[in-house]
């Protein structure tokens, strides 16, 4: 037996070398069953595709739910290549890994879905809902990041909306582009501190060149690390565009894609026992902000933490690449992290 594994735990790398091919969250979902079965465990999935093990108050949650399709592996002497074969693949990998002695130790392990892009954190806020969980530990990101706030964050959809028609016959009538183009400068033009950021993501519009779109429209992702700042920035970016379809009589129609909040609920046993697992590992725990499933835990208002547990790059990239080796730190640091947060 090696050193990171027990009579209680799998090999991570070679999970990894199955669940990062897998596509689809109901195929992902259905192998971590299988796996927590061979575990001996006895999994639970709702309506949603979560899937679970245990009932312990201390819920640990890596998401199964990828931005690109996984595709097969191009594994390399150090380092695997594929898209989402580190965000989340590798952190499902070391969750799965260790599923059955966190169980024994009272925790709760879970795979949710709808952590990535439009999913608005919807398997994990549901599992914290229905679990009620005393504290909640995501897995997931790059080693040596420990997520210990949230970055708010507040999507949107815009159209602008006008008659359409001819370009030289109708030329008169109000085009939608250049109040887009306005609004778009405005919006980037905006006076913001560094804690906060603006992305449109997607643009659209337009039938023909030779037509004046009917339609045309943005989709947008705003954060920040405070609550009122964000509101703030909400409330510009939407007086923008209003104001835009006012100036070229144009309808305006505003859908909220999503909402996360923005916030810090790790205690300082949290924050220590990660600082001290990190250690352990020959790694320097480098504390950020950002969105994870822990954000479901901040939301409602119990500790919550987000853990590293692999090294890697180019994450929501084709050539997202991991070092699967670094997969058995993370799995030590893992281990480590709950056996000391379970003692305080």
């Amino acid at each position: 037996m090696s050193d990171f594994t027990t009579e209680t735990s799998r090999d991570p790398i070679a999970l990894l070398g199955e669940i990062a091919e897998i596509g689809g969250d109901a195929a992902r979902g259905a192998w971590v069953a299988r796996q927590l079965q061979a575990q001996g465990l006895t999994p639970q999935t709702d309506e949603l595709g979560n899937v679970w093990a245990g009932q312990g108050p201390t819920l640990l949650v890596a998401h199964l739910d990828t931005v690109l399709p996984p595709a097969p592996l191009r594994r390399e002497k150090s380092r695997w290549y594929g898209p989402a074969v580190g965000d989340n693949s590798s952190g499902v990998a070391v969750l799965l890994a260790l599923s059955q002695e966190l169980v024994a130790l009272g925790c709760t392990v879970a795979f949710s879905v709808g952590e990535e892009g439009l999913g608005n954190l919807r398997g994990a806020r549901h599992l914290v809902k229905h679990l009620r969980p005393q504290q909640v530990v995501a897995v997931d990101g790059y080693l040596p990041g420990i997520v210990s706030r949230s970055a708010g964050s507040h999507r949107m959809r815009a159209r602008f909306i006008g008659p359409g028609g001819h370009a030289w016959g109708d030329r008169e009538a109000p085009s939608p582009v250049p109040a887009l183009g306005q609004a778009l400068a405005e919006m980037y033009a905006l006076k913001r501190s560094s804690n906060t950021s603006l992305n449109v993501g997607r643009l659209w519009g337009g039938e023909a060149i030779n037509a004046i779109p009917q339609e045309v429209g943005l989709e947008l992702d705003l954060r920040a690390l405070e609550a009122l700042e964000l509101d703030r920035m909400v409330a510009q970016v939407r007086e923008i565009l209003m104001e835009a379809a006012r100036k070229f009589g144009l309808r305006m129609e505003i859908d909220v894609l999503g909402e996360r909040p923005a916030g810090m609920t790790a205690t300082k046993a949290m924050l220590e026992a990660a600082r001290r697992a990190f250690m352990e590992i020959g790694l320097e725990a480098q504390f950020t902000a950002g969105s994870t499933d822990a954000s479901a835990g901040v939301e409602a208002g119990i500790p919550a933490i987000t853990l590293s547990v692999y090294q890697g790059g180019g994450a929501h990239t084709p050539e997202e690449w991991v070092e699967p080796n670094s997969l058995r730190l993370g799995m030590r640091a893992l281990r480590s992290f709950v056996r000391q947060l379970l003692q305080t």
